[in-house]
């Protein structure tokens, strides 16, 4: 479940940023090792925020991480929080948007992804998503 509206039960264990990484009506989608949680689906480069680091700093160190793709925290631009629950715990979900002006080879970190692809939001849609991605997707590009 994802909401803008905080539920009054909320109990936040982290926080998570991910980022759309857009390039002429584009964007890139990780596809995850089976052993990784969510597992053998498709999401956004992200992951949760250390101990007293900025969304934004979490963001650029996530997408470096990620994809090999360098960015400063000027380059990201917040779109929104949004509260989820998932599998019997609740996270804070922040996202993300940059444009590239060229689309930048992609270096994939081998042990968290197996795959990327860049997709419409439509064909992101059509994908095996991680749980809420896809709503996420429609909030993004509505």
């Amino acid at each position: 479940m994802i909401t803008k509206i905080r539920p009054d039960d909320f109990n936040k264990r982290f926080d998570v940023v991910g980022c759309y990484l857009i390039h002429e009506g584009s964007f890139v989608m990780l596809h995850r090792h089976p052993h990784k949680s969510n597992g053998d689906l498709w999401g956004l480069p992200g992951g949760k925020v250390e101990p007293g680091e900025s969304l934004a700093d979490a963001m650029v160190r996530e997408v470096q991480e990620e994809t090999g793709i360098e960015l400063l925290p000027s380059d990201v631009r917040f779109f929104g929080s949004y509260y989820v629950r998932h599998e019997g715990y609740d996270f804070e979900w922040h996202m993300f948007s940059a444009e590239l002006p060229t689309r930048p080879r992609i270096q994939i970190s081998t042990y968290e992804h197996q795959d990327f692809k860049w997709v419409t939001p439509r064909e992101g849609q059509l994908l095996p998503l991680i749980p809420d991605m896809g709503r996420s997707i429609q909030l993004f590009f509505k």
